[in-house]
Order: structure tokens, then C-alpha cells, then sequence
């Protein structure tokens, strides 16, 4: 069983540095779940905070594919917040659910998202007092 906390996963980076590189991730193997949607972010204004908001169900993992993204995650067991850099495309943050997360791009920064699920506007939870509600925190 993967633990339930946000946490880095380094991605293999397979190379040199005289040829390039190539990182690679499999479902279930460096993501820990099946992969069922890919989609990316650029062109974020930096005065743009993205996220705010929570998953239901929905697992992901965030890589910053270029640039630097800094993301800040609550988790419903506790009332921590952790900010965690993303600078290199051979680490990925895993994001479980119940988890409130931010995002604030570089504008140069791609961001590669890896999901659990299809889009289903019924997962998120988009109100942070609801998001404190749901998990008993208020």
C-alpha cells in the first residue's frame, strides 16, 4: 500500500549529460496508481495562483516538465502546511486525496499532471471552508 502522504518521487533520469536525459514513469510502478487522464499547464501568468482546491478520490502526480512550480498542500489529518519546489522534470510530487493544493508557476514552467481518474467536476472540492467542513476542521 502507498502512503496517503504528499511526497517527492524521483523519477529515473536515464542519460548523460553530454547526450540529454529521458525520465520515465509507469503506472503503477513511480506513479502508484493507474493512470487514467495526462494533462498539462503553460503559460501561467506568475500573479496567477492555480488549484485551490481538494480531490475527492483523485490521485495525481505533479512534474514540472520546465521552469519552477511551488506547490503548497493542507491534508485533511492535519492543519501543516507543506510547500514543496518542483524545479526539474525528474521529480514528481505525489498529491493523494483529500489534499488542498496551490500552485504558483514560473512563467516559463510546463506542468505535467498524471491522474487517477477522468474529469469528474463532482471530485473537486473548489471551496476551502467546505474543504475544512468535509474533514471536521472547523
Amino acid at each position: 500500500m502507498y502512503s496517503r502522504e504528499a511526497k517527492i518521487i524521483d523519477l529515473p533520469a536515464i542519460g548523460e549529460s553530454n547526450i540529454g536525459y529521458i525520465s520515465v514513469v509507469e503506472s503503477q510502478k513511480q506513479v502508484p496508481f493507474p493512470i487514467k487522464r495526462v494533462y498539462w499547464t503553460y503559460f501561467t501568468p506568475e500573479s496567477i495562483i492555480r488549484g485551490r482546491h481538494a480531490h475527492r478520490e483523485t490521485e495525481q502526480v505533479l512534474v514540472a516538465v520546465a521552469g519552477t512550480i511551488k506547490v503548497t498542500i493542507e491534508s485533511a489529518q492535519s492543519s501543516d502546511i507543506q510547500a514543496f519546489i518542483l524545479d526539474r522534470p525528474s521529480i514528481g510530487l505525489y498529491v493523494p486525496p483529500t489534499v488542498w493544493h496551490t500552485m504558483h508557476y514560473s512563467h516559463t514552467a510546463v506542468q505535467l499532471v498524471l491522474a487517477s481518474h477522468e474529469y469528474d467536476p463532482k471530485d473537486y472540492i473548489r471551496n476551502y471552508e467546505e474543504f475544512k467542513e468535509f474533514w471536521g476542521k472547523n
